[in-house]
């Protein structure tokens, strides 16, 4: 989970491509200047060298360093494509692998899942500094030249450090738009004002295409996935059923609010998430809550990292089916469930798998 560090994360599938598609593709994305996610296009004029240029992270063209972005509420500035990164959490390294950035790598962490099959070739090559958090001693030891999390757990003092720690020490940082855009984030908890959209995973993808400059690989990856997700909306059934995503958690269960990756699975749908009214991406609910609200389906997150009870899809189907308030639940009698990775439930390049796989259990589940 994106928004909390005592529930850390997840587990999926991803069929990201690899090779490039057809230049038509990239032209037909266009990645135009959009003043709204930076602030300024580039100049095909060399900039004076003393002065950092802000270009737009969807231009299309080879990037004009030094380039300037502002990033969840912090101006960072690149003096040159990055080629010793690091990826704290593992939805952030996937999209650089899907970007073919593994050679630009030297170290990841904090894994819920294994990698994407066709990210893995890439992913061995790249150190695993830690499978959970890895300290900034650890990270510093790497030199690297851009941090990159999805997550407000990693950039606190009390996990790794602060992005202004990093920026006193001279390293630029990125965080994924996912857990800043239409959201207050204090501390490790992210809580928010509007339901995400797929554009904030394309936002990402084109940000990072920039500052590595490789625009033309972000163009196509975004083609690719805009391809699968008009396909998997235009075969969804959800028809108005109501949902509740359950990611862990046994005796008091973490159910997704209205707003971060559920809440988009559910809009693409045509489903209603029955905890909509409530903004925290992950809050704990009680059975009784959720008896009351009484969901058509249920989405498991059967969770490799088997760490919490309720990790695993074995373990959640065995206390909803045994559990007195729980077993008398319309999904439960029904058996009417539909199993999500964990990090197919939190923002980032999985998100279409996830909208892909909800889609299919929507038709096979009854009612």
């Amino acid at each position: 989970m994106s928004g909390s560090a005592t529930e850390p994360l997840i587990e999926g599938r991803l069929s990201v491509p690899t090779a490039p598609l057809t230049r038509a593709l990239t032209a037909a994305t266009g990645l135009l200047c959009t003043t709204a996610l930076l602030t300024g296009c580039s100049s095909a004029t060399a900039p004076d060298a003393a002065t950092p240029t802000t270009v737009a992270a969807d231009a299309a063209g080879p990037t004009t360093y030094p380039l300037t972005l502002e990033n969840c509420g912090v101006s960072v500035t690149f003096d040159s494509a990055p080629q010793r990164a690091v990826s704290l959490y593992q939805s952030a390294t996937e999209i650089l692998l899907s970007l073919g950035l593994g050679d630009r790598m030297v170290g990841t962490s904090t894994w819920f899942d294994p990698v994407l099959a066709p990210l893995a070739a890439q992913n061995d090559l790249v150190p695993r500094l830690a499978d959970n958090d890895a300290s900034l001693e650890v990270v510093l030891d790497t030199e690297p030249d851009l941090v990159t999390s999805a997550s407000a757990h990693t950039f606190t003092s009390a996990v790794v450090a602060e992005r202004s720690r990093f920026a006193e020490l001279g390293v630029p940082t990125y965080q994924s738009p996912s857990v800043c855009t239409d959201a207050v984030v204090e501390g490790e908890n992210v809580s928010r004002t509007a339901t995400l959209t797929i554009d904030t995973l394309y936002r990402e993808i084109r940000e990072l295409a920039a500052i590595f400059d490789v625009q033309d690989r972000g163009a196509e990856l975004i083609a690719e996935l805009q391809s699968r997700l008009s396909e998997a909306a235009a075969g969804v059934a959800g028809s108005g059923r109501t949902l509740a995503f359950w990611f862990s958690g046994l005796e008091a269960p973490y159910m997704a609010g209205c707003c971060s990756a559920p809440g988009l699975l559910a809009d693409e749908a045509g489903a209603v998430n029955v905890f909509a009214d409530l903004s925290d991406d992950w809050p704990e609910v009680s059975w009784e809550a959720v008896a009351d609200r009484d969901p058509d389906v249920l989405v498991l997150g059967d969770l490799h990292r088997r760490r919490v009870d309720g990790d695993s899809l074995e373990t959640k189907i065995a206390f909803l089916e045994s559990n007195p308030v729980t077993a008398q639940m319309t999904a439960v009698r029904n058996r009417n469930y539909v199993t999500l990775s964990g990090a197919e439930m939190d923002p980032g390049i999985r998100e279409i798998d996830a909208l892909e796989k909800l889609a299919d259990g929507l038709r096979s589940t009854v009612g």
